[in-house]
């Protein structure tokens, strides 16, 4: 298969990686300094089982998403619509593109740009970018999506690649799952600069993440969501399957980048707000990662 990722970074080029280890044509489109790393050594792809440099196009223009059949669209969430409206020229009509991406409405923001279907994903994967062109992989590596005319496509392709994949019939409730995981874990790691491993035994964490949690269910539950599963399992689950991750959110603030908090506990809050349900917990680290954005002491 011919396949695109939009967004070379962790989760773009390990999932891209996967996919070119597997045998498939890909492009990835990111910054200068992946893209010359993948083109002079291919990607560096280190994961718990295997360290191998995989070959693979790199480009930093959107035009390298140009006749995929399939596009793995990963840029942040603050990105979806410079990045949509960006590829939106280049999609050829029968691709296939999949939101790889944290929060719960960025495909439906980016197929309104596109004006095409675009199919979520939940992604379960611990990844960092260790170097230009060197993804590092922690754990996991699993998605979900929602069905369509090309799931079994999908099934048997990432399975093939060694990326399980799920087909759900409550794709919004699995996105929400995860977005939980995600307000849980990402803003006290990047405030504090801890993998969930440590962070959790620090004192009062588990009370804090379960403040969290309550409040995140409240909003679900207030907005029609119906959450699969036991959350607070799922939340303990993650410390001990991804021990030495860094929250996304931290590398963002550790590199001095804009996070995607607006998106995690900022959309628990504005959505809270919007159906009268309270969120304090979220409202805290919202407001503290925000602090510690670039440019915010400037600004104060």
């Amino acid at each position: 298969m011919n396949v695109a990722v939009m967004g070379a970074g962790a989760v773009g080029c390990y999932y891209g990686g996967m996919l070119a280890r597997a045998g498939h044509e890909v492009c990835v489109v990111g910054r200068q300094a992946h893209v010359e790393a993948i083109r002079q050594h291919g990607l560096r792809l280190d994961t718990q089982t295997f360290d191998e440099h995989v070959t693979m196009q790199a480009s930093t223009d959107a035009r390298g998403v140009s006749g995929a059949e399939l596009v793995l669209f990963c840029v942040k969430s603050t990105d979806t619509e410079t990045a949509g409206l960006e590829i939106q020229p280049h999609l050829a009509p029968d691709a296939l593109v999949l939101s790889l991406q944290n929060g719960v409405d960025n495909a439906e923001r980016l197929q309104a740009v596109l004006g095409r279907p675009v199919l979520p994903a939940v992604v379960y994967v611990a990844t960092e970018m260790a170097g230009p062109g060197h993804v590092k992989h922690h754990g996991r590596g699993e998605l979900v999506i929602g069905p369509s005319a090309r799931s079994d496509e999908l099934v048997a392709t990432f399975g093939a690649a060694g990326v399980p994949l799920q087909v759900s019939g409550n794709v919004a409730g699995a996105l929400w799952a995860k977005l939980i995981l995600n307000c849980a874990y990402n803003a006290l790691s990047a405030i504090t600069q801890l993998p969930y491993g440590r962070l959790v035994q620090g004192v009062g964490v588990e009370a804090v993440m379960r403040d969290v949690v309550a409040e995140c269910l409240a909003v679900a539950r207030a907005s029609g969501v119906d959450v699969p599963g036991d959350v607070w399992a799922a939340v303990e689950r993650i410390a001990h399957t991804m021990p030495t991750q860094l929250s996304s959110t931290a590398q963002d603030l550790a590199r001095g980048r804009p996070s995607e908090i607006d998106h995690l506990n900022g959309l628990v809050l504005r959505k809270g707000q919007a159906l009268g349900v309270p969120t304090p917990a979220n409202r805290v680290l919202h407001t503290l990662v925000k602090l510690m954005e670039p440019g915010a002491r400037e600004a104060g």
